[in-house]
């Protein structure tokens, strides 16, 4: 999908332009009001593009990567990571049309998703009410009823806490309450409890970096074991396992993990090769002899 395209702007498009033409689009197919078959469909890709294209951070991802690197299902071979599984948050709805005038809201505020988009499937982006809030002040026509702010409490979680889940007791307004995060959840992620909500901070974590659903490490390795192969133990979210580094491994390859990243994403080990800055008599000895050998072959050593 070309985000650009979808939300009808340049590549250049500023932020008030990108917003404006998020607004323009949202309420021509928002599907309470229009009533065509895709309706659903194409407002899921405008809320999907209008999440990335509005955040600074994932706006270059995807203008580097590409939006594989967003999109839900298998690799596509895109970017250096090989494609990405995509970002699945903890929201999906459904819209259900209500029959009668009635005047119901499909976007209640009690408890939970709303009761008419149970099972919409957004993309694993935005939650629908916040963009409206942003956009339409509660309100959303005619012939729904408007809604009040609600309010929003942070909460700092790990950033393994995050990727498998946790459930946390909190204070709020001076009474306990036992919350349950979800697993798969990221930084900023807006988490919906009866009739308030939790924005989530993830604490950055030392070794694993998070792109997507896709999990990104680093593994030292030094020259001989590169030239000749070896195995490693290498973290992963769910414990280390071992890692055959292939002979001949060229420095910042990436090996894939399948499956090891989260909600079914995958893990990438970047291999880093190590110099050695103080060598033994020996070894500068014998890699002299290499450097020597090389050069009859006129071949580098990379």
């Amino acid at each position: 999908m070309d985000y650009y395209q979808t939300l009808g702007v340049s590549k250049n498009a500023s932020e008030a332009e990108v917003k404006a033409a998020y607004r323009k689009k949202a309420l021509e197919w928002h599907p309470d009001r229009n009533k065509s078959p895709q309706a659903s469909e194409k407002f899921k890709e405008i809320n999907q593009a209008y999440e990335v294209l509005s955040n600074p951070q994932k706006k270059q991802t995807y203008d580097q990567f590409g939006s594989a690197a967003f999109e839900q299902g298998e690799p596509t071979g895109q970017g250096p990571f090989g494609g990405f599984s995509g970002h699945q948050g903890p929201f999906s709805y459904t819209y259900r049309t209500y029959g009668g005038g009635g005047g119901q809201n499909p976007f209640s505020t009690q408890g939970g998703p709303a009761s008419g988009w149970e099972g919409v499937d957004f993309g694993g982006f935005s939650d629908p009410f916040e963009i409206f809030e942003q956009f339409f002040g509660g309100g959303f026509s005619a012939g729904t009823q408007r809604r009040t702010r609600r309010p929003a409490y942070s909460l700092e979680i790990s950033f393994l806490e995050a990727v498998h889940g946790v459930q946390k007791e909190v204070e709020i307004n001076g009474r306990g309450t036992k919350i349950k995060i979800p697993a798969g959840v990221d930084n900023g992620t807006r988490v919906r409890f009866g009739d308030f909500d939790i924005v989530l901070t993830v604490r950055p974590d030392r070794v694993f970096k998070r792109e997507g659903n896709n999990i990104i490490v680093t593994a030292e390795v030094d020259y001989p074991s590169a030239v000749l192969g070896t195995s490693i133990e290498v973290p992963t979210i769910d414990g280390p396992v071992t890692l055959r580094i292939p002979a001949g491994t060229q420095p910042n390859t990436l090996i894939r993990l399948r499956g090891r990243g989260v909600s079914g994403g995958d893990e990438y080990v970047r291999v880093k090769i190590t110099i050695p800055t103080k060598l033994s008599g020996d070894q500068r000895r014998l890699l002299e002899e290499l450097q020597n050998l090389s050069s009859k072959k006129r071949t580098g050593w990379f």
